[in-house]
């Protein structure tokens, strides 16, 4: 009688907890425990904190590639990547057997959608679906580069060293943020690839930075041109400007409190030949970054197939939504926040127009503070129902009655994959409105209340419409 995969699973699990009350001999049955009990060990160890079962797991691991996938702690997080860090070998180890480590791929970044191994798949090289394909450090480019010279017979068994390590790879997301804890993990990580003499590849992902004059010496150590995902908070145009040069592969920016003087300088000019060669982008957000009637020059130089478009806090003017309108990105936008931009202040007119070019692909809005008033708002919702993709609305801190929020509702209640809406709460909920300490929360219990009703009425409890209060 078989027993089904639910059964399996279950058994390895309770087998991985016998193993892990007994931390000694865990580390001691490594040496002889089968390949199926890896997985389900590692992970319980992962999700326990024991670091010093984890570390032995990462030097003893059976497959090309590991990654922490969907897992997560909440204490001790930097320790236990620290920990598998020091399991990974990186120099040749003389007490090793001769066929050294199968681990070369070790993966630190959570990703829900990741398993802790690849399916292993028969190929030339050590096969990982998250492997880094741009760095001319990585596993790929560096074994194809040895398997090609073996192939041409350049190289011969009495030139070849005796005993040659195999590169590792090491893929992270990181976070300079300046705390004490982050600075000591990433001085843990330069040390690691400086002890490595070139054969430990670090390939940073996603890169958060926090102010970057307090962290230029850092970068020093990483492959800028692995990089796809920048978030970048305080710094100057020029310094920007340096990291694109080298970030030749990013798909995603997110620039914060960028200062320079003006959009017709020649730090200006200079950002946006080096963005226009950015052919991957395809999500860009900028915030504080003054754009005042300035937005065609940036659109000129964008990727057609950005659907990203986030420009809170940029000055936007009706001409630049006018623009963004009649350009090509418009007709492929997913996503599109114009919060924090005084835009409907004269007419609704350009707003219109652009709801209407983005009708067939948007599908998260965001014109939070505004100043849309009922009006407005009146105005352009027959192309906003035209919006069938539409996912997610937020349209908070905008001076708004409550019959307009309401027949809002009527509206919208035809979008079947409408199911977030943020609104403002309205203005008779405050006793001056929008004013700090002025809101009425029993009035606006009673609003959340009758949009409760009103939703279940029309049977679409799947919609989910919250406000943003004080």
């Amino acid at each position: 009688m078989k027993m089904d995969q639910k059964a399996i699973a279950t058994l390895l699990e309770l087998a991985a907890k016998s193993l892990l009350s007994n931390e000694p001999a865990a580390i001691h049955a490594l040496e002889e425990l089968p390949r199926d009990l890896f997985v389900p060990l590692f992970i319980e160890a992962f999700l326990g904190g024991h670091k010093k079962i984890v570390k032995a797991m990462v030097k003893a691991w059976p497959f090309h590639c590991l990654h922490i996938g969907a897992l997560s702690v909440q204490e001790s997080y930097y320790e236990i990547l620290e920990a598998m860090i020091g399991g990974l070998q990186i120099l040749p180890d003389q007490n090793s057997s001769s066929w050294g480590p199968k681990l070369r791929i070790l993966d630190l970044r959570q990703d829900p959608d990741c398993g802790t191994t690849c399916s292993e798949i028969s190929t030339t090289f050590p096969f990982c679906f998250q492997s880094c394909v741009y760095s001319q450090h990585s596993i790929l480019k560096t074994e194809e580069a040895q398997h090609n010279v073996k192939c041409l017979g350049i190289v011969n068994s009495e030139s070849e060293p005796p005993s040659t390590q195999k590169p590792v790879e090491l893929l992270v997301d990181l976070s300079f943020n300046g705390t004490l804890r982050t600075k000591q993990f990433l001085s843990f990580l330069q040390s690691k690839v400086e002890q490595s003499f070139g054969s430990l590849h670090l390939c940073c992902r996603d890169l958060q930075i926090n102010k970057i004059s307090a962290h230029k010496s850092v970068l020093q150590f990483l492959d800028l041109g692995c990089i796809d995902h920048l978030e970048l908070n305080q710094a100057y145009l020029n310094e920007v400007t340096t990291l694109l040069a080298q970030m030749i592969h990013l798909n995603s920016i997110s620039l914060s409190n960028i200062s320079f003087k003006r959009c017709k300088g020649e730090d200006f000019r200079t950002f946006l030949i080096q963005l226009g060669q950015l052919h991957n982008l395809q999500e860009l957000s900028l915030a504080l970054f003054c754009l005042t009637d300035q937005l065609h020059k940036l659109l000129r130089i964008l990727p057609p197939q950005l659907d990203t478009l986030c420009l809170s806090f940029c000055g936007l003017s009706n001409r630049d939504i006018t623009v963004l309108s009649q350009s090509s990105q418009a007709s492929h936008l997913r996503l599109l926040n114009l919060s924090n931009n005084q835009i409907f202040s004269e007419v609704y007119e350009p707003f219109q127009t652009l709801l209407e070019k983005v009708s067939g692909t948007l599908q998260y809005l965001e014109i939070n503070n505004c100043l849309i008033t009922d009006s407005t708002l009146s105005a352009v919702l027959p192309a906003l129902s035209h919006c069938t993709h539409l996912r997610v609305l937020s349209f908070a801190f905008n001076p708004i009655t409550m019959p307009l929020l309401m027949g809002l509702l009527q509206h919208l209640t035809c979008l079947m994959e409408l199911k977030h809406v943020i609104y403002p709460v309205p203005v008779h909920c405050y006793e001056q409105w929008n004013f700090p300490g002025s809101l009425d929360r029993q009035k606006l219990a009673e609003v959340q209340a009758q949009l409760a009703a009103m939703l279940q009425v029309v049977e679409r409890d799947d919609m989910n419409w919250t406000t943003c209060p004080e």
